[in-house]
């Protein structure tokens, strides 16, 4: 089992030191090859994804990554800035399904903005369309506006746009998920606005006729982020599209009390992934060993669920950081008066202990 690591900016480093130790205690046959990413790899290569780690991203099996991205990169030109990184790993390896649970562990339920009741036992998962909508859509640029309300003014312009495959093979992702949860999907799309997702709507609905015994509801993408803070549990599985889903799942971690929880997964067609934490790179704590690891942690357990065949191992992961939570360990962005503050390191630590 060979994987990639790609530790990347900030915290990125601190925290996929902490899953690396979580995996080694495991005592399974991997194969772990580190190369650079994003800033760091601009720093040394002049690119923020160089051959080099794009050679090894596709002969792994499965790639750990950190985070990417600082603020003083902000001046480059857009295709040397770091986060054309995870950009560049998607297209390249055709990782389209991005998958982010969000869920409230009992232990944390204090830790959300929102009442207990509200969002004790929450477990949705969003599956995002991660390779096409406006992110990658062409074409996009600026130029001299020649048309609309201000002619001759300097314009930006991206175009958002979907084909019937893109959409039909994600429906399925979400469907098949489904099955094996509670059996309820909702599309979030814009249809009464968009036309791209007018057809989005449309196809999903066509794809779901192949499930008779999943449910399946429509939600506009304004009311579903206004649901989400109102009644957050009526959620089961929910499918949209790149740029809703970017946004949508962030505000589903806050639900949880920290995006420092939250792990991803994003796969291709033939089950390889990249797997990262939902947050992302923070250079303002880099160094200070204030990052919490378990989103990184929980992303290596997603890793050998989905692309490593060790679902096993990977329950023995989150039945550890189930422990240390119960155990009143807190990195400072979960914690609470009558818990006990950790650092980073500290907090890897207790997840080994755990793991025994």
């Amino acid at each position: 089992m060979k994987i990639a690591v790609l530790p990347g900016d900030g915290i990125g480093t601190e925290i996929v030191a902490e899953a690396i130790k979580v995996l080694e205690v495991l005592d399974l046959p991997f194969e772990m090859e580190t190369a650079l990413v994003g800033g760091a790899a601009y720093e040394a290569h002049g690119h923020p994804l160089p051959e080099s780690t794009l050679k090894l991203a596709k002969e792994a099996d499965a790639i750990l990554f950190g985070a990417v991205g600082d603020w003083k990169y902000d001046k480059l030109e857009r295709a040397l800035r770091p986060e054309q990184a995870i950009l560049g790993l998607r297209k390249h390896l055709g990782l389209f399904a991005n998958f982010r649970p969000a869920i409230c562990y009992e232990q944390l339920v204090g830790a959300s903005s929102l009442k207990p009741e509200l969002i004790a036992g929450l477990d949705i998962l969003i599956i995002r369309e991660l390779t096409g909508d406006i992110y990658f859509g062409q074409p996009r640029g600026r130029r001299t506006a020649v048309d609309g309300h201000f002619p001759g003014a300097e314009e930006a312009f991206d175009t958002m746009r979907y084909s019937r495959p893109e959409i039909e093979r994600i429906a399925h992702v979400a469907f098949q998920a489904a099955r094996k949860r509670s059996k309820r999907v909702t599309s979030v799309d814009k249809a009464n606005v968009l036309e791209t997702f007018q057809f989005w709507k449309d196809v999903v609905t066509e794809v779901g006729k192949e499930y008779p015994d999943v449910a399946l509801d429509h939600m506009y993408v304004d009311n579903a982020a206004m649901q989400l803070v109102r009644a957050p549990k009526k959620f089961d599985v929910v499918v949209t599209g790149n740029m809703f889903g970017d946004i949508l799942s962030d505000e589903a971690a806050m639900l949880t009390g920290s995006i420092g929880m939250l792990p991803s997964a994003s796969l291709n067609s033939k089950n390889q992934g990249l797997y990262e934490p939902s947050h992302g790179s923070a250079p303002d704590i880099a160094g200070k060993g204030l990052a919490n690891p378990l989103a990184t942690i929980l992303s290596a357990a997603m890793m050998l669920r989905f692309s490593l065949n060790q679902p096993e191992a990977a329950a023995r992961i989150e039945k550890a950081v189930k422990a240390v939570l119960s155990q009143g360990l807190r990195t400072p962005d979960i914690y609470s008066e009558g818990t006990a503050k950790v650092g980073t390191m500290q907090m890897g630590d207790a997840v080994v202990r755990a793991i025994g």
